[in-house]
C-alpha cells in the first residue's frame, strides 16, 4: 500500500500568513508616511514579513516549496486585485458616499499593479534562490545561526534589491524626478533589511522550532531552479 504523503500544518500556516500578508501589504500602500526626510508607504509595516515567510520556508523546506509558495501568494494576491477592481468600477448605490475613499484603496492604477506583480515575483525568487544557494555552499558547517543569520540577511538585501529596482522605475518613473530614485530605492531596501535584522533573533527561533516539529532541513542537491516548475515540490 502506497503511503501516503503527510501534509505538514506549520507549512500551511506558513502559506497562509504569506498571502495575508501581500494581500495586506497592498491596502496599506496607499498610505503615505514620512520619518523626517525619508518617505515611506505603510506597507513596509508587513510587507518584509513575507521576505521573513520566504526566508523561513526555503531553509526549512527547500526551493521546490518555496517556488511554490510564492506563485501561491503571486496567485491570491492577483485575484484580491483583480476583486477589488471589479467592485471599484461597479457603480455604488445613490445613499453611499464612500466612493473615492473605496477608490483610493482598491481603485490601484494598472501600472502600478504591473509593477507590484513583477517585481513581487522577481525579488521573491531572488531572495529563495540566494537563500538556497548560501545553504548549500554552508552545508557542512555545524554554525547554524551564524550561517542562517548571514544568508537570511544577504538574501533579503538582493531580494528587496531587485524588487526595489523594478517596482520604482516601472511604477513611478515620470511622476517622481528620476534623480531621486536612487536614494528612494536605497532608503526602502536600507529600512526592510534593518527590519529584518532586528526580528532576526524570532526568526532563528521559529526556524529551530519548525526543523525540529517537522523533522525537515532540506538541501537543494540537484534541482531545477526554473521558476515555472511550479509542481515539481
Amino acid at each position: 500500500m502506497e503511503e501516503k504523503k503527510r501534509v505538514s500544518v506549520l507549512f500551511m500556516l506558513f502559506g497562509t500568513l504569506f498571502c495575508v500578508c501581500l494581500i495586506t501589504a497592498n491596502v496599506l500602500e496607499t498610505k503615505q508616511l514620512s520619518f523626517g526626510p525619508v518617505n515611506l508607504t505603510a506597507g513596509i509595516i508587513v510587507f518584509p514579513v513575507s521576505y521573513i515567510i520566504n526566508d523561513v520556508v526555503c531553509e526549512v523546506w527547500g526551493y521546490s516549496r518555496t517556488r511554490m509558495l510564492i506563485w501561491m501568494g503571486f496567485a491570491m494576491n492577483f485575484f484580491f486585485v483583480v476583486m477589488g477592481a471589479i467592485a471599484d468600477w461597479i457603480p455604488g448605490a445613490d445613499y453611499w458616499d464612500g466612493d473615492a475613499g473605496f477608490h483610493q484603496i482598491f481603485g490601484l492604477a494598472p501600472r502600478i499593479a504591473l509593477a507590484s506583480f513583477v517585481a513581487f515575483i522577481c525579488g521573491s525568487f531572488t531572495n529563495a534562490y540566494v537563500m538556497s544557494k548560501m545553504k548549500l555552499s554552508a552545508k557542512d558547517s555545524g554554525a547554524f545561526k551564524k550561517n542562517f543569520s548571514m544568508r537570511a540577511i544577504l538574501s533579503t538585501v538582493f531580494g528587496e534589491g531587485v524588487d526595489s529596482i523594478i517596482f520604482f522605475p516601472l511604477a513611478l518613473g515620470g511622476v517622481i524626478p528620476w534623480e531621486e530614485m536612487p536614494s528612494l530605492m536605497i532608503s526602502q531596501v536600507t529600512l526592510k533589511t534593518l527590519y529584518e535584522i532586528l526580528v532576526l533573533p524570532v526568526t532563528i527561533r521559529v526556524v529551530e522550532y519548525t526543523k525540529k516539529r517537522d523533522h525537515e532541513d532540506v538541501y537543494d542537491e540537484d534541482i531545477n531552479y526554473n521558476i515555472f516548475n511550479i509542481l515539481k515540490i
